[in-house]
């Protein structure tokens, strides 16, 4: 991943969940793979952490659009 775009998702801009998601999985990878320093695996976990979050953020929004759409329906 570019510096720029580790900047961007790290600083909060809006990432795509597909995005997240892959970066997520690699995250994990390199965990399972082993061979990393503490402070790498640390930094990797964190990462995982907030990505983690990006993927939930862009679900539960998705899970309220669908709720609205079939309440609407509803009526």
């Amino acid at each position: 991943m570019a510096k720029t775009d580790e900047a961007a998702t790290a600083s909060g801009a809006e990432v795509g969940y597909e995005q997240a998601r892959d970066e997520l999985i690699e995250v994990v990878r390199r965990l399972e793979a082993g061979g990393t320093s503490l402070e790498e695996s640390l930094a990797l976990w964190e990462r995982g952490e907030a990505l983690a979050k990006v993927c939930r953020g862009w679900l539960e929004g998705a899970r309220a659009r669908l709720n609205a759409a079939l309440e609407a329906e509803g009526e």
